[in-house]
């Protein structure tokens, strides 16, 4: 007959081989004792890396959503400050229209306010005025519509038939303009 002694040292040697043959062949083991498959181990892990990988993909292409309509947003709204900034200037013009017969001199004194608005307002967004007349000419702020005879030195400005205008510094448009050819 085995004894009670025997059974509890038969069941200690089988716990003992169950866990060389663990540590032998590199079986883990969850969290109540019992075997894990390797491949199933590999696969549950390839599965939660698949998952990470389109979580990472989907936020990726949600920011690049985002980004465009932020953008598309930017350049629809990008005005917005210089259109409303106009206003003044169309309220001036409008103004000016209403001046009764006779006013002419209101009138003048209407234009002229509507002109030093408009110059004021161009100037808080960095758009400069250039005036040529006296200057030498450049043709990187200048376009010559012609050369004309005159008591000034040769590449003198000597009229101007347009200003020319810069935003930031850099040419938006260049003031048209006669240029003294000499005596």
């Amino acid at each position: 007959m085995v004894s009670e002694k025997d059974k509890q040292h038969d069941i200690e040697e089988k716990e003992l081989e169950i866990t060389e043959t663990v540590e032998e062949e590199n079986i883990t083991l969850d969290e109540e004792g019992d075997p894990i498959d390797p491949l199933q181990a590999l696969q549950n892990e390839i599965n939660e890396l698949n998952d990470k990988l389109l979580r990472q993909h989907a936020e990726m292409d949600n920011l690049r959503k985002r980004t465009a309509r932020e953008v598309v947003d930017a350049r629809k709204f990008a005005v917005e400050k210089f259109a409303v900034a106009l206003l003044d200037v169309v309220d001036n013009l409008e103004r000016a229209l209403t001046v009764e017969e006779g006013q002419e001199e209101a009138l003048r004194d209407g234009i002229q306010r509507t002109l030093d608005s408009w110059h004021g307002m161009m100037g808080k967004f960095n758009v400069e005025r250039i005036d040529a007349v006296g200057e030498q000419f450049d043709p990187h702020k200048h376009e010559a519509l012609s050369k004309m005879p005159s008591d000034e030195d040769e590449g003198i400005v000597i009229n101007q038939h347009c200003a020319g205008y810069t935003l930031n510094g850099r040419l938006i448009r260049p003031a048209q303009v006669l240029v003294s050819s000499g005596k």
